[in-house]
């Protein structure tokens, strides 16, 4: 490890660390424009210039530039080299607007903090300043191209990092312009961070724009609950609302980045119909008056009907917090254990998954970025984890070959290999490889000599032999193979098989190879919270339908989105003596619910979430809650009335409600719920001990879970001849609950599509972006179709968008007969 001296503080550093590096690790900041950690180094800016006196290399150089050695003695305070900075600083500033006093970047401007450091505050120069024009690049992002010293992080991070290429730099030299060749939206998922990562106010946040400055928020570490992967975030408030999401870096999780969804999606927290007050029989009250109507009527309905008779719903968006207590209520009072998922078999997909990880086997999204072979089966991650899509993007640049087994028509900003195939397709062809390399792994260690291909063999299609036999030989000639699994689309047995092929892996490389993909934000978490077996809301409805259930409590939960016949689900609820919703939504069920309890979003009570691969994040409150200042005034001044009480502030969380609702009122407090949740769970012991910026893992060591698949028997549609089958699916836009509710994403979200295969759409007449009109159960369908050829034949997949009314379908899987599928006549 070279050794070397910067400011007369000696340091030793990994080989290959640039100087601008070492200089922080001792805690000295070189100044720097171009250069950042998760980018590299560029040598654009030179604003990075130090002096080098004794070593391999003299004189000023660039610090990003120059790797550390043995011997080098540098200098960042030499009089040579601060002339230097303070020269750039100059020619930067040359042409800037100097429009501080209007510039959202203001208060957090590294161009602001260089100038004044290198103590700029003059321009010399008389000529006329170069000027541009501004481009629209979609709702998200404000351009204001005047600001811009080409940096070049922009086009690095939008094309380099992230592999989108419709924003970049054009024309040369002083005149290099950095946007699109034409004004239109941005189409990377990932462009929100041109925010962070511009360190001047050429990107800025449409959506916070003019609100406040950096000084003025209330900032909180914070945590991404809008898919399983639980990315780090950085919440900012002002007069009690949420105005901005920023990244924060984290080393195992998400890096330095997140996605639009994530950073977009917090206004559902802002809502002005959200539901603020307590309503009893449709008539406002306290909550203190609605939580003992709720608890009189569940203690009469469990006393005339039995506890039995009491069933408790939430949602993968509770906090574990809620999960505990809803757990710990229905326990002891004998209500039903709470339903969580909306469908058995996710459940029981989510569950099989949860058992076979263990500490050696469950790898991170910072760990995948280093795989040099991945096998990713159901799932396209760009919809469904979009910041996955990210971390494979990164094992691509560093040469990783890619396969995805998928029927949907995937599109990643990477090169793959695609396998498209049917989901009833992807347990067998993961078993077949299991197959094949155990038996090539067994003739290695039988005969120490070059083996045989295996024999085709099994159910599978002809055709996939090849495809399956490639896969084979790439995970043996890899060192570092990942298998990542969805759990969404495939068939109940397919976690387990990528499991087995996982377990297998570890024993032929020794290295941790699976990464799961779950439903929601805290699947993990309601897993091991659930029976075993545990109830489904489907199971729910039923017995509501045979009367063996009169109330149920539906917490932090919106069964309309996700149950698949809504005529169906509205008679159920029809029935109840009482439906009773706890939620900060204003959803369906809140709506029509005889007693409504609002309860807090996370920005303001906090919470615990375990993501995907078992780490447990918890994350405090941002602001007290209450109703916006600017929704109380009428976006004037706030009332001029002092008082005890804020308005809107009486709303608790939601295992606080819940412990008053079941009688426990003296067990609210904070030291109350995580002794709690350790007695529900002993992993969760921990989480008193955890500050908000750290996390820890709740899996178990290796060899507590057994290794082998436990026999499931897929369901699967009945198999019909001239049929399609259906494939709902999530969207980055459109399907997921929270993000649904933001205004800004509702205008920058397309029209869905329904997918299907090019040869399927021949016979019916139909080409992309044609209306057609598909005839269910339910009702007609009408919806644009997007006709590929890269995709499985015999699927149509359809979206479970919010403008779409997928509900109609029924149960899924099912089969739609080519018949009931036909142009629609409107254009």
């Amino acid at each position: 490890m070279p050794r070397l001296v910067i400011d007369d503080l000696q340091i030793e550093v990994p080989e290959g660390t640039k100087v601008i590096e070492a200089a922080e690790r001792l805690g000295i900041m070189i100044p720097r424009f171009c250069y950042h950690k998760a980018l590299g180094s560029a040598g654009a800016c030179r604003m990075c210039a130090v002096k080098f006196i004794h070593g391999p290399f003299k004189g000023l150089q660039m610090s990003c530039m120059i790797d550390a050695q043995d011997g080098m003695v540098v200098s960042t305070t030499d009089e040579e080299a601060v002339a230097f900075r303070r020269q750039v600083i100059e020619w930067l500033m040359m042409n800037h607007p100097h429009d501080c006093p209007v510039c959202d970047e203001g208060g957090q401007c590294l161009l602001q903090d260089e100038t004044v450091s290198g103590g700029h505050g003059l321009r010399r120069y008389p000529g006329r300043k170069r000027t541009y024009h501004d481009q629209y690049l979609g709702e998200f992002i404000a351009h204001e191209m005047n600001r811009c010293i080409h940096c070049y992080r922009c086009s690095r991070f939008y094309q380099d990092f992230a592999g989108y290429r419709d924003l970049g730099p054009m024309q040369i030299a002083n005149r290099v312009y950095f946007g699109r060749f034409r004004d239109g939206p941005l189409e990377s998922p990932f462009a929100g961070n041109l925010v962070d990562i511009c360190p001047t106010g050429v990107y800025t946040d449409r959506s916070s724009r003019y609100k406040a400055r950096r000084w003025d928020l209330q900032r909180v570490p914070f945590l991404c609950i809008h898919c399983s992967l639980g990315c780090s975030t950085v919440a900012s408030a002002r007069y009690r609302e949420v105005v901005r999401i920023e990244a924060r870096f984290n080393e195992s999780v998400n890096g330095h980045f997140i996605c639009d969804r994530g950073r977009f999606a917090y206004p559902y927290a802002n809502l002005a119909d959200r539901p603020r007050r307590a309503r009893v029989d449709g008539e406002d009250a306290s909550l203190a008056e609605a939580v003992r109507a709720a608890s009189g009527r569940l203690d009469q309905i469990s006393m005339n009907a039995g506890p039995d008779a009491v069933a408790l719903v939430a949602s993968d968006r509770c906090s574990l917090e809620t999960l505990a207590v809803l757990k710990r209520i229905s326990r002891e009072k004998g209500w039903r254990h709470p339903a969580v998922f909306p469908r058995p078999d996710l459940e029981h997909k989510t569950r099989r998954a949860v058992s076979r990880l263990d500490r050696r086997l469950a790898v991170s999204m910072r760990e995948l970025e280093s795989a040099d072979f991945i096998l990713a089966v159901g799932i396209d991650p760009v919809h469904e984890a979009p910041m996955l899509a990210l971390a494979l993007r990164q094992a691509f640049r560093e040469d990783a070959g890619i396969v995805v087994m998928d029927p949907r028509p995937v599109s990643a900003p990477f090169d793959f290999d695609h396998v498209a195939i049917a989901p009833a397709e992807i347990g067998g062809c993961l078993s077949r490889i299991t197959e094949a390399l155990s038996a090539l792994q067994a003739d290695s260690a039988a005969q120490g000599k070059e083996t045989r291909r295996p024999e085709a063999a099994g159910p599978l299609r002809a055709d996939l032999d090849s495809r399956i036999a490639g896969i084979v030989e790439r995970l043996r000639g890899s060192r570092n193979p990942v298998i990542v699994c969805g759990t969404d689309i495939v068939r109940d047995s397919t976690p387990d098989r990528a499991a087995d092929l996982a377990r297998l892996l570890l024993q032929l490389k020794a290295r941790p190879c699976l990464f799961f993909v779950l439903p929601g934000p805290n699947s993990f978490g309601a897993v091991l919270l659930a029976e075993s077996p545990g109830r489904s809301f489907s199971d729910v409805v039923q017995d509501i339908e045979q009367g063996k259930v009169k109330a149920l409590l539906v917490v932090e939960s919106d069964p309309f989105k996700n149950f698949p016949d809504r005529e169906r689900l509205e008679r159920a609820l029809d029935r109840l003596d009482l439906l009773a919703a706890m939620d900060y939504l204003p959803t369906s069920v809140v709506g029509r619910a005889h007693i409504v309890l609002p309860t807090c979003t996370v920005f303001e009570c906090g919470g615990s979430f375990i993501n995907q691969e078992g780490r447990v994040q918890r994350v405090e409150p941002v602001h007290e809650g209450g109703i916006p200042v600017h929704q109380v005034s009428g976006g004037g001044h706030p009332p001029r009335v002092f008082s005890h009480e804020v308005p809107g502030g009486e709303i608790e969380a939601a295992w606080r409600t819940a412990l008053e609702v079941a009688g426990y009122t003296n067990a609210r407090d904070n030291l109350s719920i995580l002794k709690i949740m350790a007695e529900e769970h002993p992993g969760f012991a921990r989480c008193r001990d955890i500050p908000t910026s750290r996390s820890f893992r709740v899996l178990p060591d290796a060899g507590d879970r057994p290794p082998v698949c436990e026999e499931t028997g897929d369901r699967a549609a009945p198999e019909a001849a001239d049929t399609l089958e259906v494939v709902l699916v999530d969207r980055f836009f459109g399907t997921e609950e929270l993000s649904g509710y933001s205004p800004v994403i509702q205008n920058a979200d397309s029209e869905p599509l329904v997918f299907l295969h090019v040869r399927d759409a021949e016979p019916l007449g139909i080409a992309h972006s044609d209306w057609i009109s598909i005839a269910l159960e339910g009702g007609g369908l009408e919806v644009r179709a997007g006709v590929s050829a890269q995709m499985a034949e015999g699927v149509l997949v359809i979206p479970r968008h919010r403008l779409l009314e997928w509900q109609k379908l029924g149960p899924v899987p099912a089969q739609i007969p080519f018949g009931r599928i036909s142009r629609a006549g409107k254009e």
